[in-house]
């Protein structure tokens, strides 16, 4: 069972391999990023925001709803209020997740910009390149349609008009 399992498995990934490794690997990247991110709006951005807005960091700024056991106490962060058992409103905690979020999807906005526009330059120099073709003199791309090599100047597409035909030594005769 166990043969026919790891069988069917092997011509999945076969059959998706490359989608499947893909997708590991955008799995994995995509961690690491996420932690990235988490750190930078954590520890970077949130405490000097969390400084003009509260006076303490953003984590730390939280509303307690009920008291816990100890009725007069002061909490300083949400984790010693929940401790005592107090039931808080971790604002700050939230504006680090809402922060966050924004943060990915604007790296992420800039992350596909960039990659259409590298991907649309990659497409015009594909359809450039189909649309040249190499002197046979200095194998610089000509387009098609030119009649001289704008590297070299040699006369890659000689268009001779109809009334015009070469004899045997590759002189012009003049048909008319």
């Amino acid at each position: 069972m166990c043969v026919d399992i790891w069988k069917n498995f092997r011509k999945f990934t076969e059959k998706r391999g490359g989608n499947v490794v893909d997708l590991g690997i955008g799995i994995i990247i995509g961690s690491a990023f996420t932690a990235t991110v988490q750190s930078f709006v954590k520890d970077i951005l949130t405490p000097p925001l969390g400084l003009v807005l509260h006076g303490t960091n953003l984590e730390n700024y939280f509303i307690v709803l009920r008291p816990g056991r100890n009725e007069s106490a002061i909490y300083a962060t949400p984790e010693e209020a929940q401790a005592d058992g107090a039931v808080t409103e971790n604002i700050g905690s939230f504006l680090n997740t809402i922060i966050h979020f924004f943060l990915v999807c604007f790296v992420l906005f800039w992350v596909f910009y960039f990659f259409n526009i590298i991907h649309e330059e990659f497409e015009s120099q594909k359809k450039a390149k189909d649309e040249n073709e190499p002197c046979p003199w200095c194998k610089e791309p000509v387009p098609k349609d030119a009649v001289k090599c704008k590297s070299c100047t040699s006369i890659v597409n000689e268009k001779i008009p109809p009334q015009y035909k070469r004899d045997g030594t590759g002189t012009l005769i003049d048909l008319e």
